[in-house]
């Protein structure tokens, strides 16, 4: 056998182990990748369900600003309560005047496959590119819009209210009432959508940005006072039950995960404050943060 001829199988020997010794390295470092999102995603999901147990235990170790900013919730639901009817036909009187473009975003907007959409994009986004504050805004968003889901869902099933298109009126309730023309308290349209944008809104210190944003996010609601699903007060207790739960999974989140987008701010003690307003014959909701 030729020199030549020993070369060249020497040389198809070595490539072809260079080959497998590549491929082996690919393995490797694929495999590596993998249990990394692997152990990312089950460490979030943990997250997402430890939040959620967070907030709901909350009321067990209030204090006493806790117990005034409940007691402020509570006095302006039911003050919004008491002029509900008055509030459905003043929206009513003008409805034509309202896009209907608005009407038909905050209709689609409140949709749970929608809005879980977009939580799920937040998320995925920052877990396949590492992004550690990406994935964290997504925990947030998916444990808030979960934990506050369930309850507007159970509340639904066991109050009874009936909606505003019923034609009962504002005081008619039935417990269990089962039908669709009893779901009315509180509204899921605005608690998914105001959870969301609420918790986007927190990661911006602009306060014309974190403004607009929410802002956005009472579309939702609003709209569907105007058609005739929900009350005044249905819509705004929810306004102020998702801001609570994703304040609570926030101060949670905050020992699992060491980045944020904005870090400064949201080491500031949060001055959310939820009043009810009246000037003349107008009614408002102030939300301050």
């Amino acid at each position: 056998m030729t020199k030549i001829t020993l070369s060249a199988i020497f040389l198809i020997l070595f490539g072809i182990q260079s080959i497998q010794a590549q491929d082996s390295l690919f393995v490797a470092l694929n495999t590596e990748e993998k249990n990394t999102l692997w152990n990312d995603f089950t460490y979030d999901m943990g997250n997402v369900v430890g939040g959620v147990g967070f907030a709901y235990s909350r009321p067990l170790y209030w204090q006493g600003d806790d117990f005034l900013r409940f007691g402020g919730v509570a006095a302006g639901t039911v003050g919004l309560f008491l002029v509900d009817d008055e509030i459905r036909h003043n929206f009513l009187s003008h409805k034509d005047d309202v896009p209907q473009g608005l009407l038909e975003f905050g209709r689609y907007a409140g949709n749970p496959q929608n809005n879980y959409g977009i939580t799920g994009a937040v998320y995925l986004t920052g877990l396949f590119t590492k992004n550690e504050k990406l994935r964290r805004t997504g925990v947030l968003m998916i444990a808030s819009a979960t934990a506050a889901g369930f309850i507007q869902q159970l509340s639904k099933s066991l109050v009874g209210r009936a909606r505003p298109g019923a034609g009962f009126g504002n005081h008619h309730f039935k417990p269990f009432g089962g039908t669709a023309a009893y779901r009315s308290f509180p509204s899921g349209h605005a608690v998914l959508t105001f959870t969301t944008t609420y918790t986007i809104a927190k990661q911006f210190d602009n306060p014309w940005i974190k403004g607009g944003i929410i802002g956005v996010g009472l579309i939702p609601g609003l709209s569907r006072i105007y058609e005739e699903a929900h009350w005044a007060s249905d819509v705004a207790l929810s306004w102020a039950m998702s801001a609570f739960i994703v304040e609570a999974i926030d101060k949670y989140l905050d020992r699992k995960y060491e980045k944020k987008y904005n870090p400064d701010a949201s080491a500031k003690e949060s001055n959310l404050e939820w009043n009810l307003t009246f000037s003349g014959d107008q009614i408002g909701v102030v939300l301050q943060f």
